[in-house]
């Protein structure tokens, strides 16, 4: 038996690798958990439950919740097999943003996840005439609960039910994703069932996932990465456990004790934080071993031999700290993807010495996600890159230039069908050859490994006249474990300049350590001791970029930039423009004043 739909991956599971565990979710302080022919039956009696509200092929029906969770996929499989297409909703949304995608996709349904997202829908639905019905994952008064729909079918229901799945074909659109972008409106990218399964097949003979491994989600299933990742693991016959947020990962974590987990690099950040702040109660010998790990670590090669010195020193190092940080992940990972935004190369290094592989890719929306991809075999993987295209999928560098830098374009069956009700934008990012383009700038290195240089239109050129791509300098800043973020600015002016968000964690501990008052991180900003290591830190990391790319000048931002606040988008990239805007006042003044 082979999968050819999205909704034929669980019956291809069924047939292969039947769970007793296919999905688990945590409910009431337990672990529920549903083996295959539960999700199945369920899956079942829920397009059943569908169809009588009379939704009928073509029709769009959004998903709007917090979390990832065994009915999140019961929902988004049921759907599809009655045709319909799936637009999930990432629950961040403002209201008017919602009810711009509700109206755009002409949504006939909606299912929530609680009283929070129920909130923002019925508000936005005012101005979408073609919403009919709201069902809740949480029961609430007044509101519709998703287990209203489990009703039996009758045999007559599952023989339409039968020839409708059977109706449906590789081509036909599966989900519509709105893209959040970083200006303008959202853009309802379409993807086809061969879309999704094709990229799902490509990440099959990469990733070492099994039916023997355990798996944990946590991520948001709204975003395409870890939806398809979840594909994936359910055709690997992988067992997937759904942590309750994000926010209790490290204890679900511990409980789950998965092989395999997806995640973006602040996850990853935070962890290593939580080690830099347990040094500060650690004696002088603890805090010495432990700056050593970190030390050795940030600067591992897997691709070198290691001497016995080396070795030895080694196993020192994951007696005494590498084999306490596999504890804190449940001390069975295997594998961590990670994906959305980029990796600092030090702390993959790091991890991967500690024995947690971390291998990172990169995709787009618009290619189902994934084009490239850092393999988990020995000499598969580069450090600073985002890997090897995946199997069916091609890249190609656009008028690349002399370092051959150029925007990335791919082609292969995972590239988008288009823009829903957007022919002009279409037609912009697909040529008619069937190339995508991104938007994304890169170029090959050690011959067939993708490296991100930033986005063609981020890129700004200096009064030198020479071009800066600001997330190289960005990523280079970020390096520093006192700096969490950046954005490096400078067009049409003589020399690079940023502004900056410490890691008040880590900049805590330093703090503490060297003798400086600890106030108020609005406080800590402005202290000349602070600005002194944060001077020495951008003339340390200045070395690693050419001249014309190197910081001159920056100023300290007390607050974080995230979704709510307008300085990210909801898939953690910065809002340049809004940015920009906002600190217009302290930008100027790194273009007038005397640096620090």
């Amino acid at each position: 038996m082979n999968f050819h739909r999205i909704f034929d991956i669980l019956p291809y599971q069924l047939a292969k690798y039947p769970q007793k565990a296919a999905l688990t979710e945590r409910r009431k302080g337990e672990w529920v958990k549903y083996s295959t022919e539960e999700c199945l039956d369920i899956i079942a009696r829920l397009s059943c439950g569908l169809l009588r509200l009379g939704l009928t092929r073509g029709d769009r029906a959004a998903l709007m919740v917090s979390a990832g969770s065994p009915p999140w996929y019961f929902f988004d499989f049921a759907l599809q097999q009655t045709g319909v297409v799936v637009v999930p909703l990432h629950d961040t949304l403002v209201v008017q943003d919602v009810a711009y995608i509700l109206k755009d996709a002409g949504v006939r349904l909606c299912i929530v996840s609680g009283a929070a997202q129920y909130r923002k829908v019925l508000q936005a639905k005012a101005g979408v005439p073609s919403l009919q019905h709201i069902f809740s994952f949480e029961k609430m008064d007044g509101v519709l609960h998703w287990e209203t729909l489990l009703a039996p079918p009758t045999e007559q229901e599952s023989a339409n039910l039968a020839a409708l799945k059977d109706s449906i074909a590789e081509t036909d659109l599966a989900t519509l994703l709105y893209t959040s972008g970083s200006t303008g409106r959202p853009k309802g990218v379409m993807l086809t069932h061969a879309n999704i399964v094709s990229n799902i097949k490509s990440l099959l003979t990469l990733v070492p996932v099994n039916h023997r491994k355990t798996a944990l989600s946590f991520l948001p299933v709204s975003h395409i990465f870890e939806r398809v990742v979840g594909y994936l693991y359910m055709a690997a016959g992988t067992s997937v456990w759904f942590a309750r947020s994000m926010g209790h990962f490290p204890v679900d974590v511990l409980e789950v004790r998965p092989h395999f987990f997806t995640a973006v690099p602040i996850v990853l950040e935070k962890m290593q934080e939580r080690v830099l702040e347990g040094r500060r109660s650690k004696g002088f010998w603890g805090k010495k071993i432990l700056g050593w790990a970190l030390a050795c670590g940030q600067n591992f090669d897997p691709l070198e031999k290691l001497s016995p010195v080396f070795w030895l020193r080694h196993q020192f190092l994951d007696l005494f700290v590498y084999r306490h940080w596999r504890r804190m992940l449940g001390g069975r990972v295997e594998g961590i993807v990670v994906g959305a935004a980029a990796l600092q190369p030090k702390l993959a290094r790091l991890l991967c010495a500690a024995g947690i592989p971390v291998r990172e890719g990169y995709g787009l929306t618009e290619t189902s996600p994934v084009v490239a991809f850092n393999r988990f075999e020995p000499g598969l993987y580069r450090f600073g890159t985002v890997g090897i295209p995946i199997p069916g999928v091609e890249v190609k560098i656009d008028q690349p230039s002399e370092n051959g830098e150029g925007e990335i374009l791919v082609q292969g069956p995972n590239v988008m069908a288009g823009y829903f009700n957007q022919p002009e934008d279409t037609a912009a990012a697909l040529s008619p050859d069937g190339w995508l383009h991104t938007g994304d700038a890169g170029k090959l290195v050690h011959r067939r490994f993708l490296k991100i240089t930033g986005r063609q239109r981020d890129f700004f050129k200096t009064t030198s006249g020479k071009f800066v791509a600001p997330l190289k300098v960005e990523t280079q800043l970020q390096s520093s474990r006192f700096i969490k973020q950046s954005i490096a600015v400078g067009l049409n002016r003589p020399y690079v300049a940023a502004l900056i968000v410490p890691n008040f964690e880590a900049l805590e501990t330093w703090c503490r350590e060297n003798n400086v008052h600890w106030t108020a991180p609005q406080f800590m900003a402005l202290n000349p001791k602070v600005l002194k290591l944060m001077g020495n830190q951008i003339e340390e990391l200045n070395q690693s970029l050419e001249p014309h790319e190197r910081v001159r000048r920056f100023a300290l931002l007390h607050e974080e930039w995230t979704p709510e606040n307008g300085g990210l988008t909801l898939t953690m990239k910065l809002m340049r423009g809004v940015l920009v805007k906002k600190f217009e006042k302290e930008i100027e003044e790194l273009f007038h004043t005397s640096g620090h």
